[in-house]
């Protein structure tokens, strides 16, 4: 049942009206309901079939304004010294005997960088990975050859995006407390990139809808170029 907070919230909402992405902004921090600092979330209904492997979007991109949680980050590498991963940002660090540990069932980060040379062994720990999506990815970045490099990147607000099972794309935009103006400009870059990820067997319209709301708050359309 909902709450007193979000059924008033939710009036405020007009369910027939599309909003411009600047008044979808303003509404969705007026109708932040929660006592900490909400995320401004956004959700992009894509026209695409994700049971055909070509039609699934999955990778990373770097927002303006990032406004997610830093990344903990685990290296598994014997190209550079725990010293000059530390440096670069990394929170773990190690070879195989890491990759002993993941098996054993430690998973206490949220993004996995390994090399080349390394993945025949981490392959194996896809029952382990795969379901939390930690297992690395050339696709994501996060099997590469050159490793400071890219945790750098993760650590500065790079962010991994994938279709989920209905065929859509969600991501934090901002924070309540932000200025409207970078959330905007999230908006848009995330918009513009994925138009720019359209699979070429998509017939049709590409984006159906787009939605953003705070944290437990009501949804609010917003309106596009298509």
């Amino acid at each position: 049942m909902a709450g007193k907070k979000y059924i008033a919230a939710k009036k405020l909402v007009d369910p027939k009206k599309v909003y411009s992405v600047a008044e979808a902004v303003d509404l969705a921090k007026k109708t932040s309901t929660t006592k900490f600092d909400s995320s401004i979330d956004i959700a992009i209904k894509l026209n695409v079939d994700t049971t055909k492997a070509e039609q699934q979007l999955r990778g990373t991109m770097t927002l303006p304004h990032y406004f997610g949680k830093v990344s903990r980050i685990l290296v598994i590498d014997d190209s550079i010294t725990f010293e000059q991963a530390k440096m670069a940002g990394a929170d773990f660090f190690g070879g195989d005997e890491k990759i002993a540990e993941v098996k054993d069932g430690w998973l206490d980060f949220d993004v996995l960088i390994t090399t080349p040379k390394f993945m025949p062994k981490i392959s194996k720990l896809g029952k382990v990975l795969g379901p939390k999506g930690l297992m690395p990815n050339p696709k994501l970045g996060t099997v590469t050859t050159d490793v400071l490099k890219t945790i750098k990147e993760f650590k500065g607000g790079k962010s991994t995006y994938r279709t989920d099972t209905y065929g859509n794309v969600h991501m934090i935009v901002g924070k309540a407390s932000a200025a409207n103006e970078k959330i905007i400009e999230n908006i848009d870059a995330l918009i513009s990139f994925i138009k720019t990820k359209r699979p070429s067997t998509v017939k049709g319209e590409y984006i159906k809808s787009i939605y953003i709301s705070s944290s437990m708050g009501p949804s609010i359309k917003v309106a596009f170029e298509k």
